[in-house]
């Protein structure tokens, strides 16, 4: 015992700092054990240190706190635990039979190895039979991805209760922005002081959920979009999870999160592993926009980002519904391709019996009721088109009136003889369950080969409760399981696209999103709510991700009715489309859908690849947000008037993300302007243009249109002279 204090006190005393650094963030770590590494720093690029002011920084900025009733000094290592004095929530939790071993010492098993951007770090507490690996990269543009192996090196089992991954951050980070959020209201912004304790936030649903936090974000005080620091965190899995931020009495504060483990839910017998989900750490000196940048070019690195043109999408849900009538549908795809649309995607009520929400889930054939030849008519008109072909699917759900249910009802996600309360008329099937998983894959399989489809909208409509599998918790093994069945049909037809969509926005996550191509925001199309939606999930993703599409008038989910002009601005910074039966359009509806959709056509390569900005605009009641070109020639801004404000003259549009020396031509977007009845009061260079350099636009700004009422928006294109 006194010789593991005395390494322990000399870690303290002699530290080993090492740096990694990328992309002007730099993260100080110490690597000199016994315990598992320390971050000492993390945040902005330090510059060359040498050695020796490495240590002295070391020493200088965690020599560790005193405790009030304790000789040695607090550390906060990668798992942080009560051995090092840490009395918030462990890194790991777990026990054996009998509640043995629940506390863990993890010690160095191996000196760690570092290179300019990655740490591997091996550890385990031999006496409790556990074995720890952590792995942490320092990505390109800055983002940190960590996680943890744990293996069973014991003789009996370990019953693991948590494994978190978890980074310090400094003092003054002193505010928290996290996310919640409902059915048609994803992703509503709430604001905290980082107080001591901590701040949980627990997603049980068994998918990531409408009111997931998405991201969970420490900053300075007052952080906004385009000023602050500010440290995020995400975590990346679809199923039970966790984020936290956590302040100690002592000093040290962390974030971070990790999977959320119901009791049993995962047994180690001697030998076997588990691994945590990807846990995402970013840091930005340059505000909100700073941190989704940095995350954005991370996504759009990854050898599977969309590479082709986001199509132009036309959904049948608003449409038809459950109408699936070919004539009808024929006449929609006309109507479609006409104006500009690249992709038919059929939505739900295909399938047998399927003639509203209450039947047919798991029974994934044609209905020859409805389609006596199949799809093939139709999928062939929209092919002769010119356009794609997409279907609708929701493969893990089954409808207890269903033949499938009728035939297994033992492959529900459920224990046996206590079904689960019904959602939508449906359960959750096992896919956990072999001979479920290779029944749901044969049928998507044989589907997407037949008609050899382009593109699956995949719906998750329920949370997963009560989930049971081969006699405990399911819902991990039920993600995992997900995630097999993503990835073998996706390897079956490398050219399919995939969509997540789920009730909307309640599985949006970078997990999900290792295995699609895009993400459903939201199920309603209402403009002013789709505003805050899209503004918010962009933190995260970036807009060629986020599924926007151009509804009918008055929208089905809120029964707001808004002007054309407004919803095609709103879908516009996405991957939009329309969801409206466009067969009842006047020719001048039809006439302003299809110049929006060369307008898009003709931006998309803008909006697709250039960094998103918002500007902290004084006036709550409009935003100001747009997308500037990697090179910062071109842009597209968006000014939208979302509520009366309180102020008679509005205030200037101050163009952020601009290059200062540049000089800047100003015009509205050609086939987006805005009707002259939108507004009280139009500035004169609305028609004319104007040209100043990027330091004006940025710091004085130009005086907006008075708009009569809200919903109204603005597009302005920007290319340098």
């Amino acid at each position: 015992m006194v010789e593991v204090r005395q390494a322990y006190l000399d870690m303290v005393a002699n530290p080993q700092p090492v740096v990694l650094s990328n992309a002007g963030t730099s993260i100080v770590v110490d690597i000199a054990g016994p315990r598992l590494p320390r971050i000492l720093h993390w945040g902005a690029d330090l510059g060359q240190l040498n050695a020796d002011e490495l240590a002295d920084l070391c020493r200088a900025g965690n020599a560790g706190v005193p405790r009030e009733n304790g000789d040695e000094p607090l550390t906060v290592t990668l798992l942080p635990s009560q051995a090092e004095g840490w009395s918030g929530r462990p890194g790991l939790s777990g026990h054996r039979p009998g509640g043995r071993f629940a506390y863990p010492r993890l010690t160095l098993t191996a000196p760690v190895t570092v290179t300019d951007t990655t740490l591997l770090a091996e550890s385990a507490d031999t006496e409790a039979g556990l074995a720890v690996r952590t792995e942490l990269r320092l990505e390109p543009h800055g983002v940190i991805r960590l996680r943890h192996t744990l293996t069973n090196t014991g003789t009996d089992e370990y019953t693991l209760d948590e494994l978190l991954c978890l980074m310090r951050v400094p003092g003054h980070a002193t505010e928290l922005l996290d996310f919640t959020g409902r059915w048609i209201r994803e992703r509503s912004p709430q604001r905290s002081p980082f107080h001591h304790g901590s701040r949980i936030r627990e997603s049980r649903r068994g998918r990531t959920g409408h009111d997931a936090t998405g991201l969970l974000i420490a900053g300075t005080a007052g952080f906004g979009f385009r000023h602050g620091e500010v440290w995020g965190v995400h975590i990346a899995w679809s199923g039970n999870h966790l984020h936290l931020a956590e302040r100690q009495v002592e000093g040290p504060a962390c974030i971070g999160g990790g999977e959320l483990l119901t009791s049993g839910e995962v047994r180690l017998a001697p030998g076997e592993s588990y691994t945590t989900p990807w846990a995402f750490f970013i840091w930005s000196d340059e505000g909100l926009d700073g941190l989704s940048a940095r995350l954005h070019r991370w996504m759009r690195d990854r050898p599977h980002h969309p590479r082709s043109p986001r199509p132009v999408v036309l959904n049948t849900w608003e449409a038809v519904y459950f109408d699936h009538n070919l004539d009808r549908l024929r006449a929609l795809a006309d109507r479609a391709a006409a104006i500009g649309v690249e992709r038919f995607v059929l939505d739900d009520g295909w399938f047998l019996g399927r003639r509203d929400d209450t039947a047919g889930l798991g029974d994934w054939f044609v209905d020859p009721a409805v389609w006596p030849e199949g799809l093939r008519p139709l999928v062939d008109h929209v092919r002769g088109l010119g356009m794609q072909f997409g279907l609708w699917v929701e493969p893990e759900m089954i409808n207890p009136n269903s033949e499938l249910a009728r035939a297994h009802p033992d492959w529900f996600l459920a224990a046996p003889d206590r079904t689960p309360v019904l959602r939508r008329s449906q359960l959750v099937l096992n896919l956990a369950r072999p001979e479920a998983y290779a029944y749901i894959l044969e049928r998507l399989d044989a589907l997407v080969s037949e008609y050899d489809i382009d593109y699956l909208k995949w719906d998750h409509n329920r949370d997963l409760t009560e989930a049971v599998h081969e006699g405990a918790a399911g819902t991990h093994a039920q993600t995992l399981a997900v995630y097999r069945l993503l990835d073998e049909l996706r390897s079956r037809h490398p050219r399919l696209e995939i969509e997540s969509c789920s009730s909307g926005g309640a599985r949006i996550d970078l997990g999900i999103l290792e295995r699609t191509d895009r993400v459903w925001g939201s199920d309603t199309n209402d403009p002013l709510e789709r505003q805050a939606i899209q503004r918010w999930t962009g933190l995260l993703l970036p807009p060629e991700l986020i599924g926007s599409h151009v509804g009918p008038a008055t929208a089905h989910t809120t029964g707001r009715t808004t002007e054309l002009g407004f919803r095609c601005a709103t879908a516009l910074l996405g991957h939009a489309g329309i969801e409206w039966d466009i067969t009842r359009c006047t020719p001048e509806e039809l006439a302003q859908l299809a110049d929006w959709i060369s307008a898009y056509k003709r931006l998309r390569p803008l909006l697709h690849s250039g960094t998103v900005v918002r500007a902290d605009h004084p006036d709550p009641a409009a935003w100001l947000y747009g997308v500037v070109s990697p090179d910062k020639r071109d842009a597209v801004f968006v000014y939208a008037q979302l509520a009366t404000s309180a102020e008679i003259s509005p205030a200037r549009l101050r163009l952020p993300g601009l290059d200062p020396v540049l000089r800047y031509r100003v015009t509205t977007a050609e086939g987006l302007e805005v009707p002259s009845a939108a507004t009280q009061r139009a500035p004169g260079w609305l028609t004319s243009g104007v040209t100043l350099p990027g330091v004006a636009l940025a710091a004085h700004g130009l005086e907006p249109p008075m708009y009569n009422y809200p919903g109204q928006a603005l597009v302005l294109e920007l290319h340098a002279q």
